[in-house]
C-alpha cells in the first residue's frame, strides 16, 4: 500500500513539472538588442521576434539597451533571472568585449560563461562605406590617403571594440596607418553621422547600409569577407585589394547561462521556427543579409571559437580609452 502511494506520488510529481514545463511561455518574453534601433541587431531583432512569438504563443517585446559597443545590454541579459523571459540578440561584439575590459583594467561588464548561445541568424562580413561624394573610389585609394594624412580620416563605430571599431583596426593593423575613432551608441547613429557628413566612413554590416546604397548616398569600398558577397556581388574584398583583413559580424540569440533545459530547447524550437520562416528570410535577405542559422551545438562551437581569435585581436589592438 505504501509503495503504491509513493508511486503515486512520484507519478503526480512528475506530471505537475512536465505540466510547469510544458506551460512555458506563459507572458510575454522581452528580447534585449544591445543597440539603438536601426543596426543590424536590431533589423535581424525584430522580424526574428515576431516569428518566434508566433510559434511560442507569446509576444516578443524588442527592449533596446544601447551603449559601450552592446557591453550594457549583454551584461543587462547575463543578469537578467534565467527563467526565459529575457533573451539576447548579441552581436560578435560578445567575443570581445569581456577581454578588452581585461586589456583595459576593469572589471568585466558580463563573463562569457554568463550567457549561453541557442541559434545564429546571420554571420557577414562588415563592408567599408563612405559617403557617395566621397573622393576615394577603391580601397586602394582610401589607405593611400590615409598613409598621406595620418589620423586625418575618420570612422564611426558602435563603440569602442565594438563590431564596428575591430574590423577599422584590423585594417589599420594590416595597411599600417592612422586613422581617428569616434564612437558612437550603435550603428544606427554612426551611420546617420556618416550621411551628416560628421564622419568619413564606417565599418558595418551590409544590412545597415543597403538602403543607402541604393538610394545613391553612399558608396561601399571593399569588405571583409573572403568569398562573394551576396547582397554586393560587385564589392571586392579586401583581401582581393591586397590587404590581409577578414572579420564577420554576427547575430545569435542568447539566454542566461542557468535557464532550465525544457526552456531552452522551447526556445530553441522557436529560433528554428524563425530561421526558415519566409518571412523572416525574406526580411532579412531584403535588407542585404542572408539567414546562415545555426542551431544550438553548431553555434557554441562557432562562439567558442570566434571567442579564442578575437582575444588574439584585441591584444593586438591594445588599450583604447
Amino acid at each position: 500500500m505504501f509503495r503504491r502511494i509513493l508511486i503515486a506520488v512520484g507519478l503526480a510529481a512528475a506530471a505537475g513539472l512536465a505540466a510547469a514545463q510544458g506551460a512555458f511561455p506563459t507572458k510575454p518574453i522581452t528580447m534585449v538588442v544591445p543597440f539603438p534601433p536601426g543596426g543590424l541587431a536590431d533589423l535581424v531583432g525584430r522580424p526574428v521576434a515576431e516569428a518566434m512569438g508566433r510559434d511560442l504563443g507569446q509576444t516578443v517585446v524588442i527592449e533596446n539597451k544601447g551603449g559601450a559597443g552592446g557591453g550594457i545590454g549583454m551584461a543587462y541579459a547575463s543578469k537578467a533571472p534565467a527563467d526565459g523571459y529575457t533573451i539576447l540578440m548579441a552581436l560578435a561584439s560578445y567575443s570581445v568585449l569581456p577581454e578588452a575590459d581585461t586589456v583595459l583594467g576593469r572589471s568585466q561588464m558580463y563573463a562569457y560563461n554568463a550567457l549561453r548561445p541557442i541559434a545564429r541568424f546571420t554571420a557577414d562580413p562588415t563592408v567599408l562605406a563612405v559617403r557617395a561624394d566621397a573622393p576615394w573610389k577603391t580601397v586602394k585609394d582610401f589607405v593611400e590617403d590615409a598613409r598621406k594624412r595620418p589620423g586625418a580620416i575618420n570612422f564611426g563605430s558602435s563603440g569602442n571594440y565594438g563590431t564596428m571599431h575591430v574590423p577599422m583596426e584590423i585594417l589599420k593593423q594590416v595597411a599600417n596607418v592612422r586613422m581617428t575613432h569616434i564612437p558612437y551608441t550603435g550603428a544606427g547613429p554612426s551611420v546617420t553621422a556618416l550621411l551628416a557628413g560628421q564622419i568619413d566612413a564606417v565599418s558595418t554590416g551590409p544590412a545597415t547600409v543597403l538602403q543607402h546604397v541604393k538610394s545613391g548616398k553612399l558608396r561601399v569600398l571593399a569588405h571583409w569577407g573572403n568569398t562573394k558577397l551576396e547582397s554586393m556581388p560587385d564589392v571586392p574584398s579586401l583581401k582581393q585589394s591586397g590587404y590581409n583583413a577578414e572579420y564577420a559580424q554576427w547575430s545569435g540569440l542568447f539566454v542566461p547561462a542557468n535557464t532550465p533545459e525544457p526552456v531552452v530547447q522551447r526556445l530553441r524550437q522557436a529560433a528554428r521556427f524563425a530561421a526558415n520562416d519566409a518571412k523572416v528570410k525574406d526580411t532579412i535577405l531584403g535588407a542585404g543579409s542572408p539567414v546562415l542559422f545555426q542551431d544550438t551545438p553548431e553555434f557554441e562551437k562557432y562562439v567558442h571559437s570566434d571567442v579564442k581569435r578575437m582575444a588574439d585581436v584585441v591584444k593586438k589592438i591594445g588599450k583604447v580609452e
